[in-house]
């Protein structure tokens, strides 16, 4: 039982990895006449040779993230996942793809590279890992104007240690270097995941009741959500990127706000295989508490949230404090601290959490499951901004 799908050294349009020289120059039609050899392909902007070397420089970070099931070299027109050599026998796919939306305006203008590719991992296998999935294997999309090769190898290099931390293997992606479709060195990126579980072992159960404990799992940070409103908070403040962070006396601006993504999948495996209770899993992505939390309850029920249980990182205070932001704003929008929620069994909540820390999770009990009221979250007290 084998999956196949596209890998990097290809493209519909372009061979997926190459560079744009330095300028791609204008020529008027009597120039090209004046060649005896026309136009080039470096001359229009895209540098093949250049492009190779930077698969060349991958090529490493790919092997290192090989796992049962993908063994595969770089290079070919597919990668191959072998289903049964990693252990499935009954499995169901699952599938998630993501970005990282204007975080990235902030890794292009501090100059730092190589940690944004971790995000994009975490907002994919994040959101296989709720289904009760193991993430298998990733391949991403890396676009841009004008491709330098060490900054590329910086960003894969970021990809590769995020699935590395998945237990995923990075099994292909593509480079596009499309002259003109982007400015400076403004680049994007783009994450596809594949998972499986065993039929039957999918999350979320049917059986979640009246009275089961909702677990919150600590954030790094911001994780890779409401960045646009970021950056406007930081236009606001006159702060620059290079700046020491207010909240932060041990990074700049820039870095303090580029920590990476949490990437829960390890641990919550861990916890999914030797627990039992564990009824649905919520990652606190883009619409925070109150968009994210519903998605996997009944319609019957409603989540209780407990807000003063929740130890907000210093990150969202100040953004709070300078951008004005009201609380229902900041849990509308970020993640205020708790990265991923999990809906457990009241009586198998204590051996979950024990779980969990061992892993390495910070674990705090923030709610519970009540019946539905006019809201999928209710919020009790307040948020400690």
């Amino acid at each position: 039982m084998a999956v196949i799908l596209a890998d990097r050294n290809r493209s519909c349009e372009e061979p997926a990895t190459r560079k744009i020289v330095e300028r791609a120059p204008e020529m008027s039609k009597r120039d090209v006449n004046k060649r005896k050899n026309g136009l080039t392909y470096a001359e229009a902007g895209v540098d093949i040779d250049a492009g190779n070397l930077m698969v060349e420089k991958i090529k490493p970070l790919v092997r290192a993230t090989r796992r049962p099931g993908a063994d595969g070299e770089i290079g070919g027109f597919g990668g191959l996942f072998d289903l049964k050599a990693a252990g499935f026998t009954d499995p169901v796919l699952v599938a998630a793809n993501d970005g990282v939306g204007t975080k990235l305006k902030i890794a292009i203008d501090a100059g730092k590279h190589d940690t944004i590719g971790i995000d994009l991992v975490a907002m994919c296998v994040n959101d296989i890992v709720v289904q009760g999935a193991e993430p298998l294997f990733f391949l991403d999309y890396f676009a841009t104007g004008k491709l330098d090769p060490d900054q590329g190898a910086a960003i894969v290099g970021g990809i590769a240690e995020g699935c590395r931390k998945a237990g995923c293997a990075l099994i292909g992606g593509e480079t596009a270097e499309m002259p003109g479709m982007y400015h400076g060195n403004d680049y994007d990126l783009a994450g596809f995941a594949v998972g499986a579980a065993e039929r039957g072992q999918l999350l979320p159960t049917d059986d979640i009741v009246e009275g089961d404990v909702l677990l919150g799992l600590a954030s790094s940070g911001l994780h890779s959500n409401g960045f646009s409103l970021v950056r406007r908070i930081v236009a606001v403040s006159g702060l620059a990127w290079g700046d020491p962070a207010p909240f932060n006396d041990e990074a700049t601006l820039a870095e303090a706000l580029l920590e990476p993504t949490r990437i829960y999948v390890k641990s919550i495996l861990k916890a999914i295989r030797n627990t039992h209770g564990i009824k649905a899993l919520a990652h606190i992505t883009g619409g925070g508490f109150p968009e994210n939390i519903p998605r996997v309850l009944p319609k019957d029920f409603s989540a209780e949230l407990d807000l003063e249980a929740i130890d907000v990182p210093p990150v969202f205070s100040w953004l709070a404090k300078t951008g004005g932001v009201a609380p229902e704003e900041m849990m509308r929008t970020f993640n205020c601290g708790i990265g991923m929620i999990l809906a457990v069994a009241s009586g198998q909540a204590a051996q979950v959490a024990a779980v969990l820390q061992e892993a390495g999770e910070t674990v705090t009990p923030i709610g519970r499951i009540v019946p539905r009221r006019d809201a999928g979250v209710i919020y009790r007290g307040s948020i400690g901004l």
